[in-house]
């Protein structure tokens, strides 16, 4: 039985129960479709456009997190949909603005991803007041400051009143706290959970079997793995003694508790003023506890061959120009150079391998027209199993990995992988040996087989391998683990996490409606508070646009979302000096606590803020955060006496905001007072207002070489006169506090030489 439904081809797409009963359930309310891979979330936005594609005038959105997941998602619903393919379009960030403009205005469907939208929106180059439906794929992402949070808030502004959004994922998370993060992020009331064990699926889901297979190490991996052992343990007991872990034990230690190691050194440097020597000798022993680690996991989980290649590229680094003292350090250990040299003598590769092509070659027999794929973490051991399936008579192997190039190892255009995916398709490879690239949303056949070479302790990605088999017909899943490695406690803790995230969808579904209400009024609480801080009457007129020109390093920046979502123009700029530009006369540098203390420290803060000030009559400085005085151990009158250097020696008023929502508003309030009342232009360069006399003979003696505005009084109060300044000799220059022999030659030599056109 076929969906039939205006605008979806007839014919074509399979009825299934779930499927109408969910987008039923999803066309009156935002919703949150959790399902598994496999189970066609994408029917779901097909059935809940091709309802929206009867009103008239409007647009709908569809956003996915990758381009290649963006070209699918257009294709299929180009081959589903009956009205004009024309109408289906496809942004990326290789059209030009102006040209996306247009064709926004053109089409009906739009395919994107998530930051293309984001960075038109905060240009306002389109507005989201036409479109009636947004479909958020992998809605997981839509936390922290990804995309996708932006666009909703932005929907939800634009679009007050008959908005709807469908949010999809096949594993939201284990964290009952992030859904409801997600929830609140994209403005969902309500969610549809399906599993494998609801009555409307059930008919619908093949049997799968989990198998998970012991693989013992080799015993001529047992010297190497001393050697390694023996390298990690010096280190550990270094980090013991300066506290930065509990434990020196090699069994004890994994990837977490190093990590947690490196947090809390570089916390400790970040918090001294003048950190010692043995606080960045801990931080590079720590690198190289690490880089050991890594390849003991690496010689354990996937063999000799990956140790190899890994210590080959270690020590084509310890010996390049920009090498790093942990890995000269390390390839300068005894114990590492034995292991180097004792495992190019091992003949034995890893047992995984071998397994592999047992397993493939099995299901080949078994099956002779199987699809399968192999999922391998690291690259280097996917090349290995392609070469050794291409041994196989019968077995037609294709590695597929990402785009980026690693060495001499280079990545597949997004071109490419999609002509890997078709052969696949169409038989020309049966057997896909892929790293996570092929994890998320990607449009790969159903396949009889996934083997994965190692576990994963990620229970989404868990998940999204799994669910590429089993779909069409019963699958299998084979998981190799190696005996007494991080292969089991990998294992493990997905297993742990997958449980837990189910747990949790069912404790939501089942009290979906307190949960969300309390969360959604949470959210509107939180987003009343901002507005109340917004809706100052004075600055609340609509009768023009308020500009700010912001620098380009600062239009990520939650404070230009905030602006936008305030309705300000924003318009990124290359900016030479200060972050924005509110009007030809004021330029503002904007701080937060942790840039503040560390361009202080590093004598940043006073070049930029003279920069600021010769550029613009009405220079401000924006300091945000808390912790001004504890964050950094640095005595508070030092940090009080450059704020006093600031506002007395510089001129320039210093304002304090608590947070990015905080700064937009005071940037929105300064630039609405500039441009509606004073009608002020945004200029680059500002306006200066007339100087007095004594004014522009500072201004001109700071811009001779080392001279800051204290000097340039000095100098002045000294001498009396420009003209008595440049006939000075070296030895009077140097009778004022603050020159020594270096600036006053420098000074001289400037003064005193000859102008050249071409010099």
């Amino acid at each position: 039985m076929y969906i039939k439904q205006e605008f979806i081809e007839p014919n074509c797409v399979e009825r299934r129960d779930y499927q109408v009963n969910i987008a039923r359930s999803s066309a009156s309310s935002n919703s949150l479709v959790v399902l598994p891979t496999g189970l066609g979330k994408t029917i779901i936005a097909l059935l809940l456009i091709a309802k929206e594609l009867k009103k008239e005038d409007n647009k709908i959105l569809f956003l996915a997190p990758t381009k290649p997941l963006v070209t699918q998602h257009a294709q299929y619903l180009k081959e589903f949909l009956t009205i004009d393919k024309e109408n289906i379009i496809v942004f990326t960030g290789e059209i030009s603005p102006a040209k996306r403009k247009k064709m926004w205005e053109k089409s009906r469907i739009i395919v994107s991803t998530p930051q293309v939208i984001e960075n038109d929106l905060i240009s306002k180059r389109l507005n989201l007041a036409d479109v009636s439906f947004i479909v958020f794929d992998e809605a997981h992402h839509a936390v922290g400051e990804y995309a996708y949070v932006f666009i909703s808030e932005m929907y939800q502004k634009q679009r007050e009143n008959d908005h709807l959004v469908l949010g999809m994922t096949a594993s939201p998370g284990n964290d009952i706290d992030k859904i409801l993060d997600v929830c609140k992020n994209l403005d969902i009331q309500n969610i549809e959970i399906r599993t494998k064990y609801d009555p409307d699926v059930k008919p619908y889901v093949h049997d799968l079997k989990i198998t998970w297979k012991e693989i013992p190490l080799p015993k001529d991996f047992a010297y190497t793995i001393q050697l390694l052992r023996k390298a990690l343990s010096e280190r550990l007991k270094i980090l013991k003694n300066v506290g930065a872990t509990d434990t020196s034990s090699v069994s004890l230690i994994n990837r977490t508790k190093l990590l947690e190691a490196q947090r809390k050194i570089q916390s400790e440097i970040r918090s001294t003023s003048q950190p010692s020597k043995g606080l960045f000798k801990a931080a590079q022993i720590q690198s190289e506890a690490m880089k050991i680690h890594y390849a003991l996991e690496l010689l354990q989980t996937q063999g000799v061959n990956a140790l190899k290649n890994y210590f080959r590229r270690m020590g084509k680094e310890a010996v390049s120009k920009g090498s790093t003292k942990s890995s000269r350090s390390i390839m300068g250990d005894n114990n590492i150079l034995e292991a180097v040299a004792y495992v190019k003598s091992i003949n034995v590769e890893h047992p995984k391998l071998g397994e592999v092509v047992k397993i493939v070659e099995q299901q080949i027999d078994i099956k002779s027209e199987s699809k399968i794929i192999v999922f391998t973490h690291y690259r280097d051991t996917s090349t290995q199993v392609v070469e050794l399936l291409k041994k196989l008579g019968n077995v037609r192997p294709v590695r597929f990995v990402g785009q980026t190039s690693k060495d001499e190892d280079k990545g597949l255009s997004q071109k490419q992988q999609a002509e890997v995916i078709k052969k696949f398709k169409q038989g020309n490879f049966n057997v896909l040996i892929a790293t996570s690239v092929a994890e998320e949303g990607l449009d790969i056949p159903s396949t009889d087989l996934v083997v994965f070479y190692e576990p994963i302790p990620s229970e989404i990605r868990l998940i999204q391998r799994r669910g590429r088999t089993g779909r069409k017909m019963p699958g299998k899943v084979i998981i190799l683990i190696t005996k007494g490695t991080s292969d089991e406690g990998h294992y493990w803790a997905a297993k742990r996490k997958e449980k837990h995230m189910r747990s949790n969808l069912e404790l939501l579904r089942s009290k979906i409606g307190k949960e969300l209400e309390d969360a959604q009024s949470l959210y509107n609480k939180r987003l009343m508070d901002g507005k109340s801080q917004q809706k100052i009457d004075d600055y609340n007129k609509k009768d023009k646009i308020i500009k700010i020109k912001v620098d380009h390093r600062e239009y990520r920046s939650n404070v230009v979302k905030n602006l936008a979502i305030n309705g300000v123009f924003v318009e990124p700029e290359q900016l030479d000096v200060g972050d924005y530009v509110l009007s030809s006369r004021i330029g503002i540098e904007r701080k937060n606590v942790d840039d503040y203390l560390e361009s202080l420290m590093s004598g940043k803060l006073f070049r930029q803020l003279s920069q600021l000030r010769d550029a613009y009559s009405r220079p401000m400085l924006i300091i945000e955060g808390d912790g001004l005085l504890t964050k950094r151990n640095i005595n508070h009158k030092a940090i009080f006496g450059s704020l006093a250097s600031i506002s007395v020696d510089f001129g320039i008023p210093i304002l304090s905001t608590k947070d990015a929502m905080e700064t937009a508003d005071l940037l929105q309030v300064i630039a609405t007072r500039e441009q509606r009342e004073d009608k002020k232009t945004v200029a680059i360069r500002g306006e200066k207002t007339a100087m007095s006399p004594h004014e522009r003979q500072q201004f001109i003696i700071e811009g001779l070489p080392n001279v800051s505005s204290v000097l340039a009084k000095r100098l002045l109060d000294r001498f009396k006169s420009i003209r008595d300044i440049v006939n000075a000799s070296e030895e009077e220059l140097r009778q004022v506090d603050g020159i020594g022999k270096n600036i006053a030659c420098e000074l001289l030599e400037i003064l005193n030489k000859q102008y050249l056109e071409n010099d």
